[in-house]
């Protein structure tokens, strides 16, 4: 993509734009004013920063019948420059009504002031035909109508079933990050904090919730009900919420005597218990952790039966997809608990990071977003130790530079002005980067030191925005001398000497380090060489699409410069050495009679290693004869590395393939997986081209290779959390390379849930398993999507529909795509999942790619151009391709719907990702079919 499209607009005429200097005193009264005499007074995207709202007191009426809402706000505004207009955002909103009121509410004018719309930019203008006087406050009031939207966004409406087959109606919102202009005229952007004080009239049948508690309900003569919620703290508008429903709930309070409840469908209250239970520890953990009270007297939890996300962290309600909030004991299984509890413990990280503190525009939404990211495993690690969270660390930072090593990456703050743009900025880079910088950094700070500069930079911003700088600022080993004396969370300079890291007595520049973490795009290649008794280091920019021997590579690595914070270990002893990275080129004295250094010590930096001239010889050696001389991380990050190496053109696969030779002799879960899962990546392409041999012979080899791991597994739910892992992962991969033992159990365990009628809860961690082997005859599959239109339990059916996408059975996988088209059997909400999913079948990927290029402009509709469903989509259709014809069917698709292209990285994300595949196919194929014959021999 070129750099982000800089807007331009034609110059308006000024209309009756006042500046200060013209408008001195008022103006005599003119007559009624239409909007015809007037042109839209405001050019920019982002609004005038010169009228600040204080106070919104938001009046709703949604009517759950007609799926329509009235509603009224009176938005108290703080006018800091003489002007006659007042520029804010609506969005698909009728305003039938706009007035001007003093501080005494008294009308500034008779008549109903005109007010001006700009579609395009999502702005609606009003003009005061007197001048509203800066350092003047003003009450605006506006009353407005629209639809309950459909789709995910806005005020929008979302249904349910109940086991008697009664569809129920519910009304609910979502406005992270440019959607609350959808359900009331506002300021929307991140900056413009205020109180919301909010009213919603209901029908009795109905409940509703907001950010803030009731604090009365007042009967009306028509019958209905009116609650009035407590005035809510100073917060952004798209934290404001609100959700009207024939919910019921779960209720605890934290030792700190917050309120704490769990809201679901009437039917699903048995699934609710374990979000409570979760909720309450982790808010007990945030303020210990914060030091800093929860504000909120209450704290909501909901789960939504349409929702796009993950979940939402509106301050006091935070909406969860059923996934991710509901547990059910029978059919979840650990994974879906992890899940759970990991995405509460990050949408309550976010009412600290990002409703407490909140960036002040998005193009560092990643401080929201990698700290809550980074938070999901410090909180679950500390409240549930048995979830063993932190072995999913490692993964996350996996995904963050299989990302950041494409051309296609961006910076972990990067520009953003329009809506597409911004929903684009809640991807891997902000979430899993941002969290693997932050882990890099905690480890460089030490805990302590880190802990300490979040709880001051907390404090500090706390009900206001902050920047990156306002986040180094805090970390860095200083204070103010104001700070200092008032005995607010710092340390002094007397504290630098911790840092192991800090050279030459000199202070360490925290911003200078970060910002080359933070505003350049990509991740350092580390090549590391002995030489006698020194260690030679040079970085590089790592890149995946692009070998060293091609023309284009010196320009792509121009420029690139990080401060990295290198780590590693001898077999001299157990110290972990550190040195700051801070030049091209570098070198380390080391003691000459060691037999090994591995860098990047459990992988706490953001870099990938290659050791040149033999040294991953030394690596494969050290594995076969002693293993567990470096630790799990250790050993999953050489592994990790030598793959990722492989792609990039600077290592040999049989070298990598020689070093997971030593997994026959690991037991433990998380580097088995990871050798294990580029064995599967590798099968799962090939076996997408036409490359029957060589698939057979690699299925084969994976299947003798992990065949004692295979037959060591039981098919029952027992074990630790990591054993039950690896039972899923690995039993799963067995049937799917038609193992038969696997696939006799399977078909068994199938048979008598079938004979059950669906009542037989099998063990959580193997059902997938068995759904998916039975899905592939007629009845089994029928009875399956049968059983998925009726199940209650969200995580069950995620189950049932992953199975269902497995059969061979092309005309039943264009079924599927039809149902999730149409959004009533498999919800829209659904249908980015579902695709990607009959895109991981062998016989589904081509018809994925095709049914998305066919619907296109309704799958746009429907989801959005810059969501992360449609991004998904984008980049998980075409994921697999590894030929050319199917690189230039991508390039000309793309080419085809140009203009919306040019708007997302995503689709040169996925470019970058074909090429890729196309690259290392050309490379590797034949090397891996000579590799698989030599070890038949």
């Amino acid at each position: 993509l070129p750099p982000l499209m800089s807007f331009r607009f034609k110059k308006k005429t000024r209309g009756t734009c006042l500046t200060s200097q013209q408008a001195s005193s008022p103006p005599v009264v003119q007559p009624p004013l239409g909007a015809g005499n007037l042109s839209f007074p405001w050019s920019r995207l982002r609004l005038p920063r010169y009228i600040i709202p204080l106070h919104y007191r938001l009046f709703l009426h949604p009517n759950l019948t007609s799926l329509s809402f009235t509603g009224s706000v009176q938005i108290q505004i703080d006018v800091q420059n003489n002007t006659n207009w007042v520029v804010l955002h609506s969005k698909g909103l009728q305003i039938s009504k706009a007035t001007i009121l003093n501080q005494n509410f008294t009308h500034l004018s008779d008549q109903v002031l005109p007010v001006l719309h700009n579609p395009s930019h999502e702005q609606i203008g009003i003009f005061s035909p007197w001048v509203l006087s800066s350092g003047q406050k003003y009450f605006l009031y506006i009353e407005f109508g629209a639809e309950l939207a459909e789709g995910f966004y806005g005020f929008y409406k979302s249904t349910y079933r109940t086991t008697t087959g009664e569809t129920r109606t519910l009304a609910s919102t979502h406005f992270e990050p440019t959607s609350a202009r959808m359900a009331f005229p506002c300021f929307d952007e991140p900056i413009f904090k205020a109180n919301f004080s909010v009213r919603i009239r209901r029908s009795p049948e109905h409940i509703s919730l907001s950010n803030m508690p009731v604090v009365k309900t007042v009967e009306l003569s028509d019958g209905l009900l009116e609650d009035w919620f407590a005035a809510s703290v100073k917060m952004s508008t798209y934290l404001v919420a609100f959700v009207i429903s024939d919910f019921r709930s779960v209720t605890a309070t934290t030792s700190s005597g917050v309120q704490v409840s769990v809201y679901a469908a009437p039917e699903k209250m048995p699934q609710t218990h374990y979000a409570l239970e979760v909720a309450v520890k982790m808010l007990d953990f945030y303020e210990e952790f914060f030091n800093i009270r929860y504000p909120l007297p209450k704290q909501d939890l909901i789960a939504i039966p349409d929702f796009q996300s993950g979940a939402m962290e509106n301050w006091g309600l935070t909406t969860y997809r059923e996934t991710s909030l509901l547990f059910d004991p029978l059919t979840s299984s650990v994974s879906d608990k992890l899940w759970v509890t990991m995405v509460i413990g990050h949408e309550l990280a976010h009412q600290w990071f990002g409703n407490l503190v909140t960036m002040a525009w998005w193009n560092d939404i990643w401080l929201n977003e990698g700290f809550a990211r980074y938070m999901e495993y410090i909180s679950v690690e500390a409240t549930y130790p048995d979830l063993t969270v932190e072995e999913y660390l490692l993964h996350t930072c996996f995904v963050a530079v299989g990302l950041d090593s494409l051309n296609s990456s961006r910076p972990i703050s990067s520009d953003a002005e329009n809506p597409t743009q911004i929903k684009e900025m809640f991807d891997t880079v902000s979430y899993d980067k941002g969290a693997c910088v932050l882990h890099m950094l905690r480890h460089f700070l030490t805990d302590d030191v880190f802990q300490r500069g979040i709880v001051r930079y907390l404090r500090k911003f706390s009900y206001k925005n902050a920047h990156n700088q306002d986040l180094w600022d805090s970390m860095a080993n200083t204070c103010s001398e104001e700070d200092f004396i008032s005995g607010k969370h710092c340390y002094s300079s007397s504290q630098n000497t911790k840092n192991a890291y800090l050279f030459a007595g000199e202070h360490l520049d925290l911003t200078a380090m970060m910002n080359t973490w933070t505003l350049q795009k990509g991740v350092p290649l580390v090549t590391v060489t002995r030489k006698g008794s020194r260690l030679l280091l040079r970085q590089d920019r790592f890149l995946r699409t692009v070998l060293p021997s091609d023309p284009v590579w010196p320009s792509l690595q121009k420029g690139f410069l990080w401060h990295i914070p290198l780590t590693y270990k001898t077999d001299a002893s157990s110290t972990i050495h550190r040195h700051l990275m801070t030049t091209h080129t570098d070198s380390i004295p080391i003691e000459e009679e060691v037999n090994w250094v591995k860098v990047n010590t459990d992988m706490t930096g953001y870099y990938v290693v290659h050791y040149e001239d033999g040294g991953w010889d030394e690596m494969t050696t050290l594995l076969r004869e002693n293993h567990t001389a470096l630790s799990y991380k250790d050993r999953t990050h050489l592994i990790h590395n030598a793959f990722q190496l492989v792609t990039s053109g600077h290592l040999a696969i049989n070298k990598a393939l020689e070093l997971i030779d030593y997994l026959r002799l690991e037991t433990h879960t998380v580097p088995l997986l990871q050798g294990l899962g580029y064995l599967e990546a590798y099968y799962r392409m090939i076996e997408k081209r036409n490359e029957l041999e060589l698939t057979h012979n690699l299925g084969m080899y994976i299947l003798q290779f992990f065949r004692a791991v295979i037959d060591q597994q039981t098919w029952s739910d027992s074990g630790s959390v990591s054993e039950r892992r690896l039972r899923s992962e690995v039993l799963s991969l067995a049937c799917h390379l038609e193992d038969p033992p696997c696939l006799q159990r399977a078909h068994q365990s199938f048979k008598d849930w079938l004979e059950s009628n669906g009542t037989l809860n099998l063990p959580t961690d193997v059902a997938v398993t068995v759904y998916s082997v039975g899905a592939q005859d007629d009845h089994g599959w029928a009875s399956l999507l049968h059983t998925y239109k009726n199940s209650l339990s969200a995580a069950q059916k995620h189950k049932f529909l992953f199975a269902l996408t497995c059969s061979r059975d092309t005309s039943k996988l264009e079924k599927l795509l039809e149902l999730g088209l149409e959004g009533k059997v498999i919800r829209s909400q659904d249908l980015s999942g579902l695709i990607l999913m009959v895109a991981r079948n062998p016989l589904g990927h081509h018809l994925a790619w095709n049914f998305v290029k066919k619907n296109w402009d309704t799958l746009v509709k429907k989801l959005q151009l810059g969501s992360f469903c449609m991004r998904h989509i984008i980049t998980g259709t075409t994921g697999q391709f590894s030929s050319s014809e199917e690189l230039t069917d991508v390039q000309s698709f793309f080419e085809s719907i140009k203009e919306q292209a040019s708007q997302l990285r995503a689709t040169q994300v996925a470019l970058d990702n074909v090429q890729k595949n196309v690259r290392w196919s050309q490379r590797n194929l034949e090397p891996l079919r000579i590799w698989l014959n030599e070890q038949k021999k």
